[in-house]
């Protein structure tokens, strides 16, 4: 009998959440269509992580230099189509 209970509220707590993402997407694109929303900004420069690599500087000058980890600096260098 409990795991009926639980069963039951587990697929409601699902639906509820399909509903909340389905009412937060509308709303995202209707933001779009009046030109409200545009997204997050950018956290890191990628360009400026490459330009400071293609010109010698370290990885950990790079990362102090941009605000960010040393790891997101290999991430974008590895990304980066020089590569």
């Amino acid at each position: 009998m409990g795991q009926l209970v639980l069963t039951v509220l587990g697929m409601a707590a699902q639906m509820e959440r399909r509903f909340i993402k389905e009412r937060q997407r509308e709303g995202i694109d209707k933001a779009k269509a009046a030109g409200v929303y545009q997204g997050s900004k950018p956290r890191i420069d990628r360009a400026t992580i490459c330009e400071m690599h293609a010109e010698g500087v370290g990885a950990t000058a790079i990362a102090k230099a941009v605000g960010c980890s040393r790891m997101q600096v290999y991430r974008v260098l590895r990304a980066s189509p020089a590569g």
